[in-house]
């Protein structure tokens, strides 16, 4: 695994703004057929700039929150704005970002009762669904690359916790790992890396971060102990915010910079 140290400090001024006088993304959406669920369900793909179908991508799975869905990250954490002004400024690798529904179920959307049982259920067998149905979607539909070391696993609050948990139990399908705030339903930590060694082997990026007015701060923190104590290479990044999307942007503003950049491909 990459050590690589946060940057530690909050995204500039006007990083989520706008700006008219660059190259631009697109978003898409991506139908696809949940065999998990039994039904059709949808996904937004980003694109960046100057996408082209003749080149081929890693991809960043980003994962929303609990009383959120695929539009969550869009409304709220523009993310396409975000990564076009990253794109302007030369700090990115080109990658897609596939905003899925982490709720797999035929009645996917947050309405009624958010932490209904069969709601909270539906999160985590979003797992299956996200390894057998939405990757192989994703991978016939658009050019991107295969293989563990070029997909990317991250998500806020309820996201965080799916991110931690669906990535670092399938460490041959994800090398780029990490919650922001995640959520109560991560697994505790001897449960999620009952084999230190074997993240250290194969992750290429393990992040770990919340604001520091966050109630459930405490969540990352036995994470980031464990991993401290068993010594997987981390970023451990606290920074200035409570559980909202101020502190999630700053998040993608700096987890994007660090994937899909210094690794070895020869054993691709």
């Amino acid at each position: 695994m990459t050590v690589i140290k946060a940057q530690n400090k909050e995204a500039p001024v006007g990083f989520d703004q706008y700006q008219a006088a660059i190259l631009h993304g697109k978003m898409d959406t991506l139908v696809y057929f949940s065999e998990t669920v039994g039904v059709k369900r949808h996904a937004l793909v980003y694109l960046p700039p100057g996408f082209s179908p003749k080149k081929s991508y890693p991809v960043l799975y980003l994962l929303h929150g609990i009383g959120g869905d695929e539009y969550e990250w869009l409304k709220n954490g523009t993310p396409a704005i975000i990564l076009d002004n990253l794109y302007a400024q030369g700090k990115l690798d080109p990658m897609l970002v596939v905003l899925p529904n982490g709720r797999a179920m035929k009645d996917d959307r947050a309405n009624g009762n958010i932490m209904a049982a069969d709601k909270i259920e539906a999160f985590a067998a979003f797992e299956r669904d996200l390894l057998q149905n939405l990757i192989p979607s994703v991978e016939k539909k658009y050019p991107v690359k295969p293989n563990q070391i070029n997909r990317a696993l991250f998500g806020l609050s309820m996201g965080g916790g799916q991110a931690l948990n669906f990535g670092l139990g399938n460490l041959d399908t994800f090398a780029w790992v990490g919650g922001f705030s995640s959520a109560p339903n991560t697994r505790i930590p001897e449960e999620l890396i009952p084999n230190p060694q074997e993240v250290k082997d194969k992750l290429q990026l393990l992040w770990i971060s919340c604001g520091d007015q966050d109630g459930l701060i405490q969540i990352s923190n036995r994470t980031h102990d464990y991993l401290e104590k068993h010594q997987v290479p981390h970023v451990f990044y606290i920074e200035p915010g409570g559980h909202d999307f101020k502190v999630w942007k700053n998040d993608l503003y700096q987890v994007s910079q660090l994937l899909f950049k210094n690794i070895d491909r020869s054993h691709e």
